[in-house]
């Protein structure tokens, strides 16, 4: 699941709205801390919440508390402010509200539990028909 193009938002000088700059420092991140099965999910038009979500996995409950300190640490360094963090004393389900972008960390089996990958993946139009 890609982002669509889009001019709405763009920067005069790169042609990238803020939130896919966003989401590409937050992708960078999660990657360059070892995260695990890192996926996007484009958020366009499913909700009015944010514009990205990311899904990542840390193999245990210390991983996803360090690639939590490492993601808020590198939103503040890039001046994003103080993302609102959700679940780190238990570290088995991180959640970053970063804006324009929300991350969810995981466990692998806390992960795969809650699944959701699929219920985001749903098309619009055919959730409308199922209705």
């Amino acid at each position: 699941m890609q982002v669509s193009p889009s001019t709405v938002g763009d920067s005069p000088t790169t042609g990238a709205r803020s939130s896919d700059r966003l989401l590409d420092l937050v992708r960078s991140c999660l990657d360059d801390n070892k995260a695990e099965h890192i996926t996007t999910i484009d958020l366009d038009g499913k909700s009015s919440i944010a514009d990205h979500m990311v899904i990542a996995s840390g193999r245990s409950n210390r991983q996803v508390s360090a690639l939590a300190d490492y993601l808020v640490r590198a939103l503040k360094d890039a001046g994003h402010g103080s993302p609102v963090i959700e679940g780190l004393p238990q570290a088995d389900w991180v959640l970053i509200d970063a804006g324009d972008v929300v991350v969810h960390l995981f466990r692998p089996e806390v992960r795969e539990f809650y699944n959701l990958e699929k219920m985001w993946a749903m098309d619009p139009a055919a959730e409308a028909m199922l209705n």
